[in-house]
């Protein structure tokens, strides 16, 4: 069974986050001034629990889920994350398990990971320079710690792309840098604009470096070609180095808005649903869950909300509402 929204988008992706809990102070995700030592993060029994998670996920592929992402928070720091991954591996229907992580612990769990079913990751990284990236991680782990996370991710055979934020101020500089590095591993690397996600980052639009910005001093150092997309629905604008397969992509949510064919649904850490990365508000599904609700009845409180759904923040974005909207923490929802 397929659904849609108002505006007729369907539900094809679901990002599910693990934990509230990250071991990166990121200045635009989690600020340590913010969140410190004593920050109240979610009790464990707040969080959903691999069961739950997995119930929830076989709802949403019978309603024509194709892909799960897991992400955090830091997912790998929820512990004996494997075996959620091989129960969601086992669902019928679902067509790819994917992860977002910071690669930290990456490198000793590469194969566990694979092992249960995963078949690619997204790893964040924002500069090569070591010194600059514990400037913006704030928390004093080296690139190099994530470089061998990725390199133990390409040997077991996962997939892997890389999410570099640039924000005007903190990392331009490195653009050029991180392509080549990227483009000479041939793992594709994607840029996306830094966003107004959550009340925490100071986010402005003169901080935003733009996919047209980026997409100029490339094409003064390579020679690329657009690509057309995979499906309806997804997000990256793609591009591909002349003369080789590798990849570079954009997350254009400020410039070039893509709510129209915005096909993603997201449970935060604590089990609410949101349908858009930009809300305010969410539907428990933990308190139904825990209710004693059948399968059904889930369901059909799933159709309910997204056929009501019509979300298009990033259509809408204005400076008054980019200050002045409340929204919920990257940290809480995941990307």
């Amino acid at each position: 069974m397929k659904i849609t929204d108002k505006f007729g988008r369907p539900l094809q992706d679901l990002r599910i986050s693990v934990t509230d809990r990250c071991n990166f102070r990121c200045t635009y995700c989690m600020p340590k001034e913010i969140f410190g030592r004593d920050y109240p993060f979610l009790p464990k029994d707040h969080l959903l629990t691999f069961e739950e998670i997995e119930r929830l996920a076989k709802a949403f592929v019978k309603l024509g889920v194709k892909k799960i992402r897991l992400t955090g928070g830091e997912p790998l720091l929820r512990r004996n994350l494997p075996d959620l991954i091989r129960k969601l591996s086992a669902i019928s229907g679902l067509e790819d398990v994917g992860l977002t992580t910071n690669a930290t612990l990456l490198e000793k769990m590469a194969w566990d990971l694979k092992a249960a079913g995963l078949k690619r990751i997204n790893v964040s990284l924002d500069a090569l320079d070591n010194t600059l990236f514990q400037s913006i991680n704030d928390s004093g782990i080296s690139t190099e710690r994530v470089l061998k996370g990725i390199d133990k991710a390409l040997d077991v055979g996962l997939q892997v792309k890389v999410n570099m934020v640039v924000k005007k101020g903190m990392n331009e500089q490195e653009v050029i840098p991180m392509a080549r590095f990227f483009k000479d591993k041939g793992v594709t690397l994607r840029y996306i604009e830094f966003m107004d996600v959550g009340k925490t980052n100071e986010w402005d639009f003169s901080k935003v470096v733009t996919k047209k910005h980026i997409l100029n001093e490339l094409s003064q150092h390579f020679e690329l070609g657009s690509v057309d997309p995979n499906h309806f629905g997804e997000v990256a604008k793609r591009y591909r180095y002349k003369g080789t397969d590798t990849e570079v992509g954009f997350i254009t949510s400020v410039s070039e808005s893509f709510c129209s064919t915005c096909t993603r649904a997201r449970i935060a850490a604590d089990g609410k649903l949101y349908t858009c990365l930009f809300a305010a508000k969410g539907f428990d599904f933990k308190e139904l869950l825990r209710s004693g609700v059948n399968d059904v009845e889930v369901e059909q409180q799933i159709i309910a909300i997204w056929n009501k759904r019509e979300d298009r923040y990033s259509d809408e974005r204005t400076e008054e509402s980019a200050k002045n909207k409340d929204r919920i923490e990257m940290s809480y929802i995941g990307g």
